[in-house]
């Protein structure tokens, strides 16, 4: 079978095969198409440069599709990390007390920077914090911010 692929698939089958890739990416738009398809486009032209086998081919083909899968994974996964919604999110913001903390009543702080979109939210404490105080985020949980006093 590979002594059949090796004399029939030649160069440009590879480039019509990236280029059918590069155009199934138009329909999906997730850009891992694209890649692999890039790599078969030139897998075809280093074959018409430096003829080689088949299995040749199909290897280097197979090295730089896997490498663009890793820098894609790898790019995709590092673009959509974020602290947004996260318990560590914004930690250490300082604020004002403007409503004192009584625990385990909560009171509000203003807090330099806005925090999740708003800059004056619920918060509550573990120790009595009186009004004008000020404060730095140490946790967000859910909808309540805990903080202690600077």
């Amino acid at each position: 079978m590979m002594e059949w692929l090796d004399t029939h698939v030649l160069w440009w089958h590879w480039v019509v095969f990236g280029l059918v890739l590069v155009i199934g990416e138009l329909l999906t738009g997730t850009f891992l198409l694209l890649g692999i398809g890039i790599a078969a486009v030139l897998v075809g032209l280093l074959g018409w440069l430096f003829p080689m086998s088949f299995t040749a081919e199909l290897m280097l083909w197979s090295a730089a599709a896997l490498g663009v899968v890793i820098v894609w994974y790898r790019s995709m996964r590092r673009a959509s990390e974020t602290d947004s919604g996260q318990s560590a999110y914004r930690v250490d913001t300082p604020g004002t007390v403007v409503e004192a903390i009584h625990p385990p009543q909560r009171g509000k702080v203003l807090f330099d920077e806005p925090v999740l979109g708003n800059r004056e939210w619920p918060a509550f404490a573990d120790t009595d914090i009186e009004q004008g105080a000020r404060v730095r985020i140490i946790e967000v949980s859910g909808q309540l911010i805990k903080v202690e006093e600077i």
